[in-house]
């Protein structure tokens, strides 16, 4: 397809972005159960229900466009979640707190992808004057950002310092 304005290049990260989510949802319910810290595990299990949320509003969204969300596999995500599968979950950990380390790395990075698509979604929206889907999209991305600030807490509060 040829993209020929704002609101074709909105379709096809609206497909992006839920493309992002299905593919990241497994390997962090994964990382969930592989996480020794339980306020990680617990975390990650919100994380899993909250990119669940977030998948079944941008459907809704693309509903409404009459595009079909799985119209996109975003390459992105792929390679984020082959990193996080190699690198948290099939790498030998002498220690789990150092897998609970290297598990808050994979995870962010998937999220900080999720946090650059929700962003540029919420602004497209708001440029084609789609104010219901931008108010849900920025509730998406606020609730990424939130996910992302309790892995950092998570993360300084005690596991990095264990990890040491």
């Amino acid at each position: 397809m040829t993209m020929q304005s704002l609101k074709d290049v909105y379709h096809d990260q609206l497909q992006d972005i839920w493309s992002a989510n299905k593919q990241s949802m497994e390997v962090v319910t994964a990382l969930g159960r592989a996480a020794s810290d339980k306020k990680l595990s617990e975390a990650l299990i919100r994380g899993a229900n909250g990119i669940n949320d977030g998948m079944q509003k941008v459907a809704e969204i693309c509903s409404r466009h009459d595009i079909n969300p799985n119209g996109e596999h975003c390459k992105g995500m792929e390679g984020l979640v082959k990193e996080a599968k190699a690198h948290a979950l099939d790498a030998e950990f002498g220690d789990d707190d150092v897998r609970d380390a290297m598990i808050i790395t994979q995870y962010q990075r998937m999220v900080h992808y999720a946090l650059a698509g929700y962003g540029c979604l919420v602004a497209f929206a708001n440029r084609l004057e789609q104010d219901e889907d931008g108010a849900i999209l920025q509730e998406c991305l606020d609730q990424t950002y939130d996910g992302d600030r309790v892995m950092t807490e998570i993360a300084t509060g005690g596991v990095n310092k264990a990890a040491a």
